[in-house]
């Protein structure tokens, strides 16, 4: 747990306290869950029973209908799960713009301690920060947790990966460890023995407990928030990952090695947006890998030379899936935990900002608004139909989502407006956007865990290039262009 936790300021528990407040911020899901697990063990230690604040803010950038549903949908998850002895979960959603403000102040003020999520990217950390400030005046210790991924973020000590090839090196010898501190499957077992916690007096009056939490209540429709992006289908929360990792495993997972880069026999996971607004944990996912692969921690190599395959003493199949899910994506967790400017150009490898600058007055042969990208109004009908699955699904296939970003690249003005393209387009739409392994996606194709490749050519330069010809003829294509072709 050290190397997950880390206190925002050196203030003792309050004794008096009346409960253990968890915030949960980032990881929204009642077991397998590292922060939740401190906020527990805090309950035992003081013999004191638990508060769970579950709040959706309104202003958030890209705010919408889709993403607010996706939480709400997890919040009623959250609700019959935590309908426990010793707990008492409180749901709130902003019905306006500051609606909430204060409502984190007058329940830690009930508090002995209050434990939240520690999560690197988007608006969370400036708003750890400036918890972490109040709460300090308040006289109220506050401690982050990272439940994050299977490799804490900082247990790196500083140290910032730029290759993908030496983090999974790094991995090989130092993650066996952490695969022996996981999280609890029920934690709120150790809580039957106490009462719930009664709330500060006007916190119910003044930030009352979200109602309407199902699908086809009035909720969504009278808060301030983007309804021109509406809700998919897809449902979030908790329940619905469960379902959706064994619906994989059943059968997306057999197909894996061969169908994830296909869009017509996607075997994709479908996880990443149930990862991004921490409906389910790798580490569940790890469990019930090995459960079907029939595999445990003893199965692991030896050799740490960074391969691909054959560390984990899994299938092929379930080595490159777990590649994608630990190594690729923490990388990004790593690269957002120790830089500030992840979502920069100036993050990016000196010799990508080189050959950037070095082209940056190429002649583009075609260049389109935003607005033109957003509408899918572009001459290639492989990127209009990747756009549209993102627009209207809130999904992209993984890999169209390389090729989307390299011609956004060849037809932005520069690379400034191409990244900001990326940005918008990715983080409006994608259930999955604002999200480290988000930013990994979309500055890869600026460079970033790449190299210099070659033939330097216009625009590109050393930037590595693709076409949507050459995607063509790898790719089967036909259905997927049929479903989301004009």
């Amino acid at each position: 747990m050290n190397a997950r936790l880390r206190p925002i300021h050196d203030v003792p528990p309050h004794e008096a306290g009346g409960y253990v407040l968890y915030w949960m911020t980032a990881n929204r899901r009642p077991s397998h869950n590292h922060g939740l697990d401190r906020a527990v063990d805090w309950c035992r230690r003081l013999g004191k029973p638990l508060v769970v604040l579950e709040a959706l803010r309104c202003d958030y950038p890209w705010a919408s209908d889709r993403f607010h549903r996706f939480v709400i949908d997890g919040m009623e998850d959250n609700r019959r799960a935590f309908d426990r002895p010793g707990v008492t979960y409180h749901p709130y959603v902003e019905p306006s713009r500051g609606a909430g403000k204060g409502l984190l102040a007058a329940l830690a003020k009930g508090a002995a301690v209050v434990v939240t999520d520690d999560f690197p990217a988007f608006f969370l950390p400036r708003m750890l920060e400036r918890a972490g400030e109040q709460l300090a005046e308040l006289g109220r210790r506050l401690e982050a947790v990272d439940g994050n991924g299977l490799y804490p973020m900082r247990a790196s000590e500083g140290r910032i990966f730029t290759r993908a090839v030496d983090f999974r090196r790094h991995l090989q010898k130092t993650l066996a460890p952490h695969l022996t501190e996981l999280a609890q499957a029920e934690p709120l077992d150790d809580l039957a023995h106490l009462s719930r916690a009664s709330l500060p007096a006007g916190v119910a009056k003044r930030w009352p407990a979200a109602k309407g939490l199902e699908r086809g209540s009035k909720l969504l429709a009278g808060l301030p928030i983007d309804h021109t992006v509406a809700a998919t289908d897809e449902r979030g929360g908790h329940e619905a990952a469960q379902i959706r990792l064994r619906a994989w495993l059943d059968d997306g997972f057999p197909r894996y090695a061969d169908g994830r880069n296909h869009p017509d026999d996607d075997a994709s996971s479908g996880l990443s947006p149930y990862l991004h607004f921490g409906h389910v944990s790798p580490q569940e996912i790890l469990l019930a890998l090995a459960e079907r692969e029939g595999w445990t921690p003893a199965d692991l190599s030896g050799s740490a030379r960074g391969q691909k395959e054959g560390w984990w003493g899994m299938s092929a199949a379930a080595e490159s899936f777990l590649d994608e899910l630990v190594t690729w994506r923490e990388l990004g967790y790593n690269f957002c935990a120790h830089r500030d400017d992840y979502d920069q150009l100036s993050s990016l490898p000196g010799w990508a900002l080189q050959t950037i600058a070095e082209h940056a007055d190429d002649e583009r042969p075609v260049t389109y608004t935003l607005d033109q990208l957003r509408a899918a109004e572009t001459h290639d009908p492989i990127w209009n139909a990747a756009q549209r699955q993102l627009r209207d699904s809130g999904r992209m296939h993984n890999y169209l989502r390389m090729l989307w970003g390299k011609l956004i690249y060849q037809w932005s003005p520069d690379a400034a407006d191409a990244l900001a393209a990326m940005i918008e387009l990715n983080n409006r739409y994608a259930l999955d956007g604002r999200n480290p392994n988000s930013y990994s996606g979309i500055f890869w194709v600026l460079g970033r865990y790449d190299r210099a490749w070659g033939p330097e050519r216009p625009i590109f330069g050393k930037l590595r290039y693709m076409t949507s010809d050459s995607t063509r003829k790898k790719l089967h294509l036909g259905g997927y262009l049929e479903r989301w072709g004009r």
